[in-house]
């Protein structure tokens, strides 16, 4: 966790030092505020708002047997017994003799 943690801190370090050598630091500090509260905004609204909406919606629009169904996995063919896993081997390349119509 600490390694990750450091790393975070290093990635963010080093974004922050290429947006200011890029777009200077006029402003660099304000628009990096609002772009944050933006972030922060929209990931609020999704948690709070979007993902309590659709669970309702999937209880109450399709009924709780429905939100509560698991859902049903795939089903695979059986494999033949006699089949290898993994092919022989490369196909040996066919000898192509040279014509003279071929040559320059």
């Amino acid at each position: 966790m600490r390694r990750a943690g450091i790393l975070l801190a290093v990635s963010f370090g080093l974004a922050l030092l290429l947006v200011a050598y890029l777009f200077g630091f006029d402003g660099f500090f304000g628009r990096l505020v609002g772009a944050t509260f933006v972030w922060f905004v929209l990931l609020g609204v999704t948690f709070l708002a979007v993902v309590p909406f659709v669970n309702w919606a999937a209880d109450n629009w399709f009924g709780r047997s429905w939100a509560e169904h698991p859902t049903p996995q795939p089903a695979r063919k059986p494999r033949a017994a006699n089949t290898p896993k993994t092919p022989a081997g490369p196909k040996p390349t066919r000898y192509a003799p040279r014509s003279s119509a071929n040559s320059d």
